[in-house]
């Protein structure tokens, strides 16, 4: 009991409130599922309601049309402050509020519970699901129409719920494995100020047999060193003595990142996922460039008597088609879209794994430094945030309401992204230099690690500034 006084009256006061709210959400269980309940229940009335309804033609506000309202809670709030809570407190999001992740751990505790099959494991699941489910969701409009959501938003779930069904003996194995998003909650929540901190010295001193905790996403809490996968849901607080809500440097995980736990698949979901695709799937309906292009290849197409690229009877869950709104795709608009986000995808991509390759060659490594990618994450996590919030913007605009403000804001998180991710990088480039290194070297790979950053920060200035 003295240690346990000393220990507390050692740290600042705030860190032992943060003890405090790890073990408030330990110990009413009760009430976090009660707010996990009432979140499906919410977020099943907005995905299924709206998609019965008629599209609202004529003009109206938000708060008078469910259907309406049922976008700007899901595309306007919901996904862009996900992200944004992400990177201020970790995947709190996972373990206490998505409806995803409750839904397939009540499944999983009244399933067949079966082993986790070994092609589940497959370590590039995260990046194929994000970049599939995010260009489907362009191709079908999936921010604008309830249908799409159903579609996607409503395919996750179920297949969630399957996945739970059939595996997993009462854990979150659709979440650990499959989730579209689990990918870039695992990269943002390393950002995170607070985090569970294991203490091992404790753990060591701790009697031997002690109840084991109910982990959700399945994480072997004693080698626990940070936030990737861990869902924030606060069930471990306080195990051995040795778990700790506690508060850190919002770069030190990325910081003291070990080889073994660098993951090139994570690299290729920053700089081709979340820098490449979800960018050119955000720009491309603002792109002159898409609109010169489309025209472009449209009249080549008339003038050589070529007009079934130019049909319009898509079905809607392929293409956009909602002809009483005026929004139809035809087949030529399908494959730009997928041209223009594939582009700059390999454009964007291509260019921030071309300055890892050069920035390993300054630094004397011999094989791929992948451990320097994640220096990209702040620029990442503003990037998406910026790019799911433009939905926000668009509302606020249509409500006639004071978004001046915005434009100063933008510029704000760019310039924080660029500033955030240099430092990052430094500190990366000084832990990946082969020793005795000289400096002259090091800078070099610093500056052709941040040259890289160009594009991406180019293209919102572009989308936000220029067009």
């Amino acid at each position: 009991m003295n240690e346990q006084m000393a220990v507390s009256m050692a740290q600042p006061s705030s860190r032992t409130r943060l003890q405090a709210l790890g073990d408030w959400m330990r110990d009413h269980r009760r009430a976090i599922q009660a707010i996990q309940w009432s979140v499906v229940l919410f977020y099943l009335i907005l995905l299924i309601w709206p998609a019965l309804l008629p599209l609202p033609v004529a003009y109206a506000h938000f708060y008078e049309n469910l259907v309406l309202f049922a976008q700007f809670v899901f595309w306007g709030i919901w996904w862009p402050f996900v992200m944004l809570s992400t990177m201020l407190l970790g995947r709190v999001w996972c373990g206490v509020f998505c409806p995803e992740g409750s839904l397939t751990e009540w499944v999983s505790r009244h399933g067949r519970g079966g082993a986790i099959p070994r092609w589940m494991r497959w370590g590039g699941w995260p990046f194929t699901a994000f970049v599939l489910t995010t260009i489907y969701g362009q191709l079908v409009s999936v921010y604008e129409y309830p249908k799409a959501a159903l579609l996607i938003l409503g395919g996750s779930t179920v297949a969630a719920m399957g996945v739970g069904y059939f595996y997993g003996r009462g854990k979150r194995v659709w979440c650990r494995y499959l989730c579209p998003a689990n990918g870039v909650f695992s990269l943002l929540a390393r950002l995170a100020p607070v985090h569970f901190r294991v203490d091992q010295t404790r753990w060591a001193q701790a009697p031997r047999q002690t109840p084991a905790v109910d982990c959700g996403p399945l994480i072997h809490i004693r080698e626990m060193q940070g936030n990737s996968a861990c869902h924030m849901c606060g069930r471990c607080s306080g195990h051995r003595q040795a778990v700790v809500l506690s508060a850190r440097s919002p770069n030190r995980e990325i910081d003291s990142l070990k080889t073994r736990d660098v993951s090139s698949w994570e690299a290729l979901l920053l700089m081709f996922g979340m820098l490449g695709v979800a960018t050119g799937a955000f720009q491309w309906s603002a792109s002159p460039w898409f609109v010169q292009m489309k025209q472009t290849v449209a009249m080549w197409l008339i003038e050589r008597d070529i007009y079934w690229p130019l049909g319009n009877d898509a079905p809607w869950w392929l293409l956009t088609h909602y002809p009483q709104t005026n929004d139809v795709f035809t087949w030529l608009d399908g494959m730009l879209i997928l041209i223009y986000i594939g582009a700059t995808a390999l454009i964007i991509g291509g260019s921030l794994w071309l300055a890892l390759r050069i920035a390993g060659w300054w630094l004397g490594k011999k094989e791929l430094p992948w451990r320097l990618a994640y220096g990209y994450t702040p620029l990442a996590g503003i990037s998406v945030f910026l790019g799911l919030s433009a939905l926000t913007v668009s509302f606020l605009k249509a409500e006639r309401l004071d978004v001046s403000w915005v434009s100063g804001g933008r510029a704000a998180l760019l310039l924080l992204a660029l500033f955030w991710s240099g430092r990052l990088l430094w500190r990366l480039v000084e832990k990946e230099a082969v020793k005795n290194l000289s400096w002259r070297r090091r800078l070099a790979a610093w500056l052709t690690l941040v040259t890289g950053t160009v594009l991406v920060l180019g293209s919102w200035v572009e989308m936000f500034f220029l067009w």
